[in-house]
């Protein structure tokens, strides 16, 4: 059709709709060809530049249509050219990425085109065409360009497509180094956008969910390398910065193969969203890896795909920092002085940055491949290598063999890197980019580029290793004394900081290996610890954390850490303050590097009183465990106490109390239970529903949670109506602890947080909106099958069947219910409807949110309350939660 078009144009000329119509046709055949290409497993640079060459085609078939108004003959000249700018300019076009061009105007007499050059881009838009198009005189692109990089940047990749040559060349001079933003000047600036763009991605090039264009190692990354290179010595390809000795042969290949391989990538997902979508989601991978002709075998496709990905962009990232080093290094070296002294026999300190003493260092004295971390991580006042430190380093990695790994020295130098008091993380990561780490620790290199096939990790198992020294090393900084109070007291304190790093990096080595990771990972980091020759206390020490890292966490989520009895029996397990100190630092480290977003008010609250009770036991001992009425009487007097200072009458307080089941003193905070017992003695009418919500601003986190009391009459539906009241307000349920006095009154707390994960805030109107609709909700009684879909859900490709488990529980009337179910709208709302039905009465409930899960705990009685829940009945609840839940995933699934 395109040829047709091009070889006998006045066809379709004659009327204008059959000429919008054939471009239309000619385009999609084009892209139904390109799609077809693809499939067939051709080169993907070969189409991407082929289909740059057929919009080029268009794109002057349609130009040539418009008459335009130029003057080529005087001294005067006004002339006008088509120009291709940004990824066109290159002839990058994937099938549905925009199209940008630049009209170019020799002068500013835009007005002689005007109606041609809106009709020429109408007439694009008309046809398909995604066009983003800027008119501009030289004098303009000039003005412009000053003023913001990015638009010099993309003039510096302009093309010509119908015009005269003289007028790019125009341009070229007067956006010159010569003219505007010489070399130094740009590469500060496409550096710091860089930094940027890698800071939204937290420096890390292996989450779970990257942007192949904008991620760490990504796209963009390659083309802000030949952006710099293009100003500095005016090559347009990585061929040309061969030639000119800047790359080595060896980085050639790696970039352009590994280019290659993202364009791949991109393409397909151009072709499976139909759009320019970047972003390499869950939903898209397995498609991805398919479509790319991954098969599966020991390892997954998806995985073997994506573990490609992971070593592509590694690379990329690798090359890009020793050549931005490099380029920085040839600006400055005519700018500067080149400050110089000796570190030692091995290495030079220049301009603040190591660099080695001669190109032999490595080859003879392999142990330098960990003491120039151990110097760069020794002065704050270091900022990195030379980009030949860089490249010598790598290129000698191979030395790292067996007997570099048991060589007593090398074992003494990584250890200290681990107690090093400057940018280790830093020095880690370079570690791991190199190569060296993995080289060093092969059960360390097992995992590089894991994948974690699921919403609730956002980062490959190595990458995550790596967060969790992070945030470890974050804990010292004042800016998070706020947000982890105990963390960053702890870190202070522990005797040897290097232990919980090593701990930190090993808690999850176990994983991919049959049998529990935690037992596995505690067994290889023994190996480590005694490779290491570490103290028999510190080596247990150590594999104790590796084992237990998941404790903490579950015990404050999963548990009722109100209950003295748990508080106990965890405190047992810890055995002391300086095990728990750890256990507690590691937990909080691995929790922010798991999903930061998961973190919130109420997950900080509850590890803060895990915490403190936990050193509460301790320092009373074990043996001495807390006696339950004891307990309770304490927590009766307090709250007296605090009642009394507020002049509320004793008497009135007692006679409210006595009504009330001693579990509603077990489960609430003395701080709660006088804010409910003081609101409602203040009541005058209580025959209408008492609702109170107030944030609480833990001290174990900036951001805090929202309690819902709600004190009424109870009835067999009241869970439900209040449940699918706040679900309809689009709030979270986190936790619900359920208490009803003698005379059936409710004393109900519900803690909930907004979607954002934070607490509903100083908002009036919002709180009065939730105030009414669950007052509203109770009142009339009326139980509605319509559910939130506030949240946004993004886990059609995760199936996941709902899990029920009973958990016995010891002399006890209660039946413990655990539910692990997709996370979808309603899922509470079915939950609660169907204890209804089953008579059952709700004494708390855990509610916690896993990514695209939810493992939700549930404390249940018979409705009077009396005796425990039947087997048979627990056996026909536990059929119906599977099939409504199941159901209802299936219903959201389309």
């Amino acid at each position: 059709m395109l040829n047709e078009l091009l070889m006998q144009p006045e066809i379709y000329i004659q009327n204008h709709s059959g000429y919008v119509s054939a471009l239309k046709k000619a385009l999609i055949d084009a892209k139904e060809e390109l799609a077809r290409a693809f499939h067939k497993n051709e080169d993907t640079s070969y189409l991407i530049r082929q289909y740059s060459d057929f919009i080029d085609r268009v794109l002057i078939l349609t130009w040539d249509q418009f008459k335009w108004s130029e003057n080529k003959n005087s001294w005067r000249k006004s002339r006008i050219s088509l120009i291709a700018v940004g990824g066109y300019g290159r002839r990058e076009l994937l099938p549905h990425s925009d199209i940008d061009i630049l009209i170019l105007l020799e002068r500013n007499d835009a007005y002689r085109n005007k109606s041609n050059i809106e009709s020429f881009v109408t007439l694009l838009w008309d046809i398909g065409l995604k066009i983003g198009h800027s008119v501009r005189s030289l004098k303009d692109c000039k003005a412009q360009a000053f003023a913001d990089v990015t638009i010099l940047t993309a003039m510096t990749e302009a093309r010509l497509i119908r015009g005269e040559g003289a007028l790019l060349s125009k341009l070229e001079a007067i956006i010159s180094p010569q003219k505007i933003w010489d070399a130094k000047q740009f590469f500060i600036a496409k550096n710091n956008e860089q930094i940027l763009r890698h800071e939204k991605s937290d420096y890390t090039e292996r989450s779970l969910q990257p942007n192949v264009k904008t991620s760490p190692g990504g796209l963009r990354d390659i083309q802000t390398l030949l952006w710099i290179a293009k100003r500095i010595y005016e090559a347009n390809d990585f061929q040309e910065l061969v030639e000119l000795n800047v790359i080595s042969c060896q980085e050639y290949e790696t970039l352009i193969n590994s280019r290659n391989f993202l364009w791949k990538v991109r393409f397909g997902l151009h072709l499976i969203t139909g759009r320019d979508e970047n972003r390499l989601m869950f939903a898209h991978q397995q498609t991805l890896a398919e479509n790319m002709r991954y098969e599966d075998k020991e390892q997954l496709a998806v995985e073997q795909f994506m573990q490609h990905y992971y070593l592509s962009v590694t690379r990329i990232n690798t090359i890009n920092e020793t050549l931005l080093q490099h380029f920085e290094e040839v600006i400055w070296k005519s700018k500067k002085k080149r400050k110089g002294k000796k570190l030692n026999a091995r290495f030079n300190l220049i301009n603040h940055l190591i660099e080695v003493s001669s190109p032999f260092v490595f080859e003879e004295t392999p142990e330098a491949l960990f003491e120039m971390f151990l110097l760069a991580a020794s002065d704050d006042k270091i900022k990195g290598f030379t980009a030949s430190t860089i490249r010598l380093a790598q290129k000698y990695v191979y030395l790292i063999d067996e007997a570099f790994r048991r060589n007593k020295k090398n074992s003494e130098l990584f250890l200290k890197i681990l107690g090093s008091q400057h940018h280790l993380f830093t020095q880690l990561r370079r570690m791991g980019r190199w190569g060296i780490l993995g080289a060093y620790l092969p059960e360390f290199d097992r995992v590089i580029g894991q994948m974690q096939f699921d919403l609730f990790h956002i980062y490959t198992v190595d990458a995550h290793t790596l967060q969790v020294v992070r945030n470890m090393r974050r804990f010292r900084y004042k800016n998070n004394e706020q947000k982890f109070p105990i963390a960053a007291h702890i870190h202070a304190r522990l005797p040897k900081i290097e232990l919980l790093y090593i701990a930190g990096f090993y808690h999850d080595l176990g994983k991919g290996l049959k049998g529990d990771h935690s037992n596995i990972g505690s067994d290889i980091a023994r190996g480590f610890c005694e490779r290491h020759s570490l103290p028999q206390w510190d080596t247990n020490l150590v594999c104790w954390l590796v084992e237990k890292h998941l404790v903490m966490s579950t015990t404050a989520q999963r548990r009722d850490i109100q209950d003295p009895q748990v508080i106990h029996e965890f405190a047992e397990l810890v055995g002391d303050q300086i095990r728990l100190e750890y256990l507690y630092a590691l937990t909080v480290a691995d929790m922010n590097a798991t999903n930061s977003n998961l973190w919130n008010g109420w997950i900080a609250s509850l590890m803060n009183q895990l915490y403190l009770e936990t050193k509460k036991a301790l320092r009373r001992g074990v043996e001495k465990p807390i006696d339950r009425t004891e307990y309770l009487d304490d927590v009766r007097e307090q709250a007296l106490k605090k009642l009394e200072n507020d002049f509320v009458e004793r008497s009135k307080v007692e006679s409210l109390w006595t009504q009330v089941d001693e579990e509603y003193f077990l489960k609430e905070r003395v701080i709660d239970i006088v804010w409910q017992t003081k609101e409602i003695l203040e009541q005058k009418n209580l025959n209408n529903p008492v609702v109170l919500v107030r944030d609480d601003k833990s001290q174990a986190s900036n951001s805090g949670y929202t309690q819902i009391f709600v004190h009424t009459k109870n009835r067999k539906d009241l869970f439900t109506s209040i449940i699918q009241a706040i679900d309809k307000l689009r709030l979270s349920i986190v936790d619900a602890r359920i208490a009803t006095s003698k005379n059936d009154m409710t004393f109900n707390t519900f803690t909930v947080l907004e979607q954002n994960g934070l607490p509903v805030g100083k908002n009036p109107s919002r709180v009065e909106r939730i105030t009414n609709d669950i007052r509203e909700s109770i009142e009339t009684k009326k139980i509605s099958r319509a559910y939130s879909n506030g949240r946004t859900y993004n886990t059609d490709q995760f199936k996941n069947e709902t899990i029920i488990n009973i958990i016995p529980q010891k002399d006890e009337n209660v039946s413990v219910l655990e539910i692990t179910t997709g996370d979808r709208p309603g899922v509470l709302v079915i939950i609660a409807e169907i204890f209804n039905r089953f008579d059952i009465n709700l004494v708390s409930a855990r509610i916690t949110t896993l990514g695209e899960k939810v493992e939700d705990i549930f404390y249940i009685t018979p409705l009077n309350r009396k005796g425990k829940l039947k087997n048979s009945i627990l056996v026909q609840l536990k059929a119906m939660l599977l099939s409504s839940l199941d159901a209802r995933e299936k219903e959201i699934a389309g």
